[in-house]
């Protein structure tokens, strides 16, 4: 499931020149379009917390993933910036609600299992994007149409995804409606957690977004790179997302998750004040990859960590995450724009260092336990297995 969500949304990111081009749309009109999910992934993504709570998290998954894999089919017949826009905002729309459903039911999964699982879930994410890019790359090359692409991915996603959902477990919780509605309202849980939890989630979500589309950029005018070695700088960054978030659940269970984020951060902002001030690409591109290992596991871990001290209600508290950290992903950019736009782009990235260390101040309320107000987190509890087993 993690793959595919991965794969889908990437494979069309490197087709986007060639749909602007053919529908011969301009700069700004291609960024309403785009726009177009968020506009469909938030509010899809607060409707899934609740309904993954009525009704499971694996119904909701086994419906969702077919949806969002055909979805992508509607960018073919796509004519114009607004039948893109609403095309868009329906594949939003349903790769939200996947969102939800799929991470509360990994972490629901966690419960009965002796370790941790879920930064390796990102981590086949992670890989299903690198893979997506790569065909939707390779497409483009060969001289694919996009909407012949379009529809290929969906027939291939809808065929991957019987196999995946026939083998999810059932959902393990139970929320009753009373308790839901009071984590949509607002309620916060034990000790207000959850804004916290968000901000943390909104921190790291913010790193990534920010040298997603800055990194590139940074390389080829701040530090006057060439064409490929600026482009090496995302590639080793998501190398080693990818490559942290595999190997992160390991950490997580030798270390503690409060361990590995509040050292990862650190590590994030070290880097980035050395890509922040170093002359040379060749400071930057290594820089970079220490950035993305560093955050690697932190926004896996702060959803693991959501699902266990809301056990009650994991899907509105994932959802509440998610959306947050999503907003983060989007806004993020357009900050660093402003700011450069003010300023110059390599002052602008001095925000990285500073979320990292928000990021690492934070980190500390992953090792709270409900059920033991002050006690460790259970992964970092002798008796792993009985402590899972609670959480």
């Amino acid at each position: 499931m993690f793959f595919l969500n991965g794969s889908i949304l990437a494979s069309w990111a490197p087709r986007i020149p060639q749909v602007k081009a053919d529908l011969r749309l301009s700069d700004g009109q291609l960024g309403i379009a785009l726009l177009g999910v968020a506009l469909g992934s938030i509010p899809a993504m607060r409707v899934a917390g609740t309904v993954v709570d009525r009704f499971g998290s694996r119904i909701v998954t086994r419906v969702a993933l077919p949806a969002y894999a055909s979805a992508i089919a509607l960018l073919a017949p796509a004519d114009g910036m607004v039948p893109l826009t609403l095309a868009l905002a329906a594949l939003g729309a349903a790769v939200g609600a996947l969102d939800v459903a799929m991470n509360t039911h990994a972490v629901d999964g966690e419960r009965g299992a002796a370790h941790s699982g879920i930064s390796s879930f990102h981590g086949l994410y992670s890989a299903g994007a690198l893979a997506g890019a790569l065909i939707g790359t390779a497409a483009a090359a060969a001289g694919v149409r996009p909407d012949t692409q379009f529809l290929v991915t969906a027939a291939v996603g809808l065929a991957a995804s019987v196999p995946a959902a026939a083998v999810l477990r059932p959902s393990a919780h139970h929320v009753s409606r009373s308790r839901t509605r009071s984590v949509g309202r607002g309620t916060l849980g034990p000790r207000g957690r959850l804004p916290w939890l968000s901000l943390l989630g909104l921190s790291v979500l913010l790193i990534e977004g920010v040298i997603t589309d800055w990194g590139t950029v940074y390389l080829a005018d701040s530090v006057h790179a060439q064409p490929g070695v600026s482009g090496a700088g995302y590639v080793v960054f998501a190398l080693a997302m990818t490559l942290g978030r595999l190997t992160g659940d390991r950490a997580a269970a030798r270390f503690g998750p409060v361990r590995i984020v509040r050292f990862g951060a650190l590590a994030t902002g070290s880097a980035a004040a050395i890509a922040i001030a170093a002359p040379t690409p060749w400071v930057v591109v290594p820089a970079f990859a220490a950035v993305g290992l560093g955050i690697a596991c932190s926004f896996p871990l702060v959803v693991g960590g959501v699902g266990r001290q809301f056990p009650d209600a994991p899907g509105p508290a994932v959802a509440t995450v998610s959306t947050t950290g999503y907003l983060a992903f989007l806004a993020g950019p357009p900050l660093v724009g402003f700011l450069a736009g003010h300023v110059t782009l390599r002052l602008a990235l001095l925000l990285l260092p500073v979320l990292a260390l928000v990021a690492a101040s934070l980190a500390g309320l992953l090792s709270a336990d409900p059920a033991h107000p002050g006690g460790r987190h259970p992964d970092t509890t002798p008796a792993a297995p009985q402590a899972d087993e609670r959480a």
